[in-house]
């Protein structure tokens, strides 16, 4: 019914450019990169190089089902339709989790760089990045684009020069400096630790490249979704090639692997090696701007990803709320506060509370990973080759050795015992926490029995219906006209304007949900009007407040009815019914009360 309205414009395709580029980039490249050396000798370059096709390959899966189903909700709606709801639930609950205590993590981390130039307390530094980050989401859209902007070009800018600079060093073109590899062989050989080596790091890799996929989710909110992320899906081998693989290459080859520098700042010993004054001032200074970053990004991800919870009927409605500016500050100062809670835990019980809440999400990126595998699998063989613009390389075998290659990971997680073991176990542990949630939930949802109605005035003249997606439905309109039968009744339709009910959250970003709301909902109440005039009835009606009850409210006072008519989803499906709306109005207002149960198609739903 009526135009389909698309996204407004709030990420431009430069803003969107970055954030693809840069987004892979985290402070685990400049940071991590010394003890995956440690572990695994010179070949750390293969290491990276397999890690980065595992990415490359979620990416491409990704790109598939995106181009091929625009969705507000990313992954989380692919796992939803491939295989249920439980999937979907998890997939947002798990991967918020994640990027929550990320957030927490990165503002000790940046807390950690500054004090290495300035003698401040580590918690009140981590608390002010926090609230800069949270401010500069809860302003616009844009706001966050144009920062991250900065901070990735920053990010892609130093490792540019460093393998511009290291590729000069190795080949000989530096000055006092021959060609020379042999860092490469000398301390031990190339497999010095043995040849499996090369994959007992893959572990801390796959983790410094994760990133790559919040382009998918930053796609909703700019101009042409399907093309940004379609280009960002192919876009990601060659910054894995050269920001990873390269530079890994020419750390190894410029530094002896088993050095103490090394292990400790790799991109500082490097620039040591070279020459370059102030190196540890400069890699700080990078270092920062990519905690930074993925503070920055950080926020926006849970606050995205909480966002589509709300929408889908999975996390409080108030979620879904959002500024003028189209900002859903609910969902980001409820992230904000998790991740404040997190650095008062790193601040004051480091290697207790904290120590859990990274081991407790430690493994929980790669779950997600593998939910998404498995979910381009599924919804693959139900969708036709014509319909796909992007397809995924050599289906289905690539498809299913990249997750067969995720549980493998997952498999050596447990195996390498320690820290990685722990992680695994407690990280599953978080997602069995979800699964009991959402079976909660749905028991919750099912245990309670259909209000039962209450016989209606023998001939009510002034009925109020209250309904939003039903609202057209045969049920609810074949009641009216029993009711309206002596053509003596007049009729007032509120339609609460909720995002979540139209539908809207489903299909829209932040930026443009309240317009589009209300579009929405003045379309459901002028089709039912019509109808309802068509059969000869006296009918009116509104576009009342989000909030059912206080629509209802409103249109009581205004309206005087002798009987309400409330129109409600099955138990299972309905928000009003988990939240006892007929009961409490029915309580709150003598008058008699109606509740008519409809069943309406899924087409329907966003009409």
């Amino acid at each position: 019914m009526g135009e389909t309205l698309g996204l407004k414009k709030a990420l431009s395709q430069r803003q969107l450019r970055m954030i693809a580029i840069g987004g892979v980039i985290g402070a685990g490249l400049f940071v991590g990169s010394g003890v995956v050396i440690g572990d695994t000798g010179p070949g750390t370059f293969i290491t990276y190089a397999l890690a980065g096709v595992l990415i490359i390959m979620v990416m491409r899966m990704l790109a598939e089902m995106a181009v091929a189903n625009p969705s507000t909700g990313s992954f989380a709606d692919y796992a939803r339709n491939a295989m249920g709801n439980w999937a979907g639930f998890s997939v947002g609950w798990l991967y918020w989790y994640f990027w929550v205590i990320v957030v927490g993590f990165e503002a000790i981390a940046g807390a950690k760089i500054i004090q290495y130039w300035m003698d401040v307390p580590l918690w009140l530094t981590a608390l002010i990045l926090l609230i800069a980050m949270t401010a500069t989401n809860l302003f616009s859209v844009a706001s966050f684009g144009e920062f991250e902007y900065w901070f990735a070009g920053v990010k892609v800018a130093a490792i540019l020069v460093f393998i511009g600079l290291g590729s000069l060093f190795v080949l000989g073109l530096w000055p006092q400096k021959s060609l020379d590899f042999s860092n490469l062989t000398v301390h031990g050989g190339f497999f010095p630790l043995g040849v499996t080596a090369i994959t007992v790091g893959v572990v801390t890799v796959i983790f410094s490249m994760v990133g790559a996929e919040i382009a998918t989710i930053a796609a909703a909110e700019s101009s042409d979704p399907e093309r940004a992320v379609a280009k960002a899906a192919n876009s990601v081998i060659l910054r894995i090639a050269i920001f990873f693989v390269g530079s890994a290459f020419l750390l190894v080859t410029i530094l002896p692997w088993n050095s103490e520098q090394t292990a400790a700042s790799p991109f500082v010993a490097a620039f040591t090696e070279m020459g370059i004054p102030y190196a540890d001032h400069i890699m700080n200074a990078v270092v920062l701007t990519a905690v930074l970053s993925c503070l920055n990004s950080g926020m926006y991800t849970a606050s995205r990803m909480l966002f589509v919870l709300a929408a889908r009927r999975e996390a409080p409605a108030q979620l879904v709320a959002v500024t003028r500016r189209g900002v859903p500050a609910a969902a980001i100062l409820t992230s904000s506060v998790i991740g404040l809670i997190c650095v008062i835990a790193a601040a004051f019980f480091e290697d207790t509370i904290f120590a859990f809440l990274l081991a407790s999400s430690g493994a929980v990126i790669l779950f997600v990973y593998l939910l998404i595998a498995v979910s381009q699998i599924v919804l693959r063989y139900r969708t036709p080759d014509s319909e796909l613009k992007v397809k995924m390389w050599l289906f289905p075998v690539l498809s299913v050795l990249t997750a067969l290659a995720i549980g493998a990971i997952l498999v050596q997680m447990f195996l390498q015992g320690g820290e990685n073991r722990k992680a695994l176990i407690l990280s599953l542990c978080s997602w069995a926490v979800v699964i009991v949630l959402f079976l909660a939930n749905r028991w919750f949802i099912r245990r309670r029995p259909e209000v039962a109605g209450v016989a209606p005035t023998p001939h009510p003249h002034r009925v109020l219906v209250l309904a939003n997606q039903t609202v057209h439905s045969d049920e609810l309109l074949d009641e009216l006209r029993r009711i309206g039968a002596d053509r003596e009744s007049t009729y007032h339709v509120v339609v609460p304007a909720s995002p979540i009910d139209t539908g809207v959250a489903a299909t829209h970003g932040p930026l443009d949900i309240s317009e589009a709301t209300q579009q929405a909902a003045q379309r459901r109440l002028e089709h039912t009007l019509a109808t309802l005039r068509s059969d000869d009835l006296e009918a009116n009606g509104e576009v009342g407040d989000y909030r059912p009850l206080r629509a209802l409210a409103a249109a009581v006072d205004a309206f005087r009815p002798d009987q309400i008519v409330i129109s409600t989803l099955p138990p299972e499906e309905s928000v009003w019914q988990r939240f006892d709306v007929v009961d409490r109005a029915r309580a709150e207002h003598k008058i008699p009360v109606t509740h008519v149960v409809s069943r309406i198609r899924t087409e329907e739903h966003a009409s």
